[in-house]
């Protein structure tokens, strides 16, 4: 197992979000670090949704924010189990798009089922495949859906460059991985055999008193 990437997805994901926004033409409406108002309800079990006011999206946390891409998209995803690399790229499509799209995607590089669900079989395929060529695919596709989208022609410029960003950045954290890859398992220390205890000056000569003395006896 390798150490988790979520500290540094995390952080990456909350750079490409930037801060508040309420651009009318953006169906998420108020947005704050990339969580939207449905979204900010839905964690704190407010509904209905429209109770979330804008300025409560603009008052949103930093911790609140990452509390709710752990439950919500990383968690979902299995990130921590996930190959370095593969991992932020599949929690950031999820973030963008929903976990069950990002993973369908990852699936289909991995030529597995389309069903949504990071499972044994999917982690096990994503451990053995090379990461490079499942990020570019899973990229690929990203953009591919994204181009489809009819908001393509107000926000594709930037999630163009997001994802090529993502890209990059992914395949950077899986050739670091495999730059420093696990060391040999440490082995177990072998138990020690207990000191067998000396029985002393004073004991050794006794005993000796006495074997000489039943001798003459």
């Amino acid at each position: 197992m390798t150490a988790s990437s979520w500290p540094s997805s995390i952080a990456a994901v909350l750079a490409s979000e930037g801060g508040y926004s309420d651009n009318p033409l953006d169906p998420g409406g108020p947005t704050n670090l990339g969580i939207t108002q449905k979204t900010l309800a839905a964690y704190r079990g407010i509904s209905p949704s429209w109770k979330i006011t804008a300025a409560d999206v603009k008052s949103l946390t930093k911790a609140e924010a990452e509390a709710i891409y752990n439950r919500n998209y990383w968690s979902v995803i299995h990130g921590d189990d996930l190959p370095a690399g593969i991992d932020y790229c599949v929690f950031d499509y999820a973030v963008n798009s929903g976990p069950s799209r990002a993973v369908k995607a990852l699936q289909a590089a991995l030529s597995l089922t389309q069903d949504g669900i990071v499972g044994p079989i999917t982690l096990a395929a994503a451990d053995e495949a090379n990461a490079a060529r499942v990020i570019s695919a899973i990229c690929d596709s990203r953009l591919s859906f994204l181009k489809s989208l009819p908001t393509w022609s107000t926000f594709g410029n930037g999630w163009s460059t997001r994802v090529g960003t993502i890209r990059v950045k992914s395949l950077a954290m899986a050739a670091s991985a495999q730059s420093f890859p696990a060391g040999p398992p440490i082995p177990k220390p072998i138990p020690s055999q207990p000191a067998v205890k000396s029985e002393g000056f004073w004991a050794t000569l006794i005993k000796l008193i006495l074997s000489l003395f039943a001798r003459r006896t």
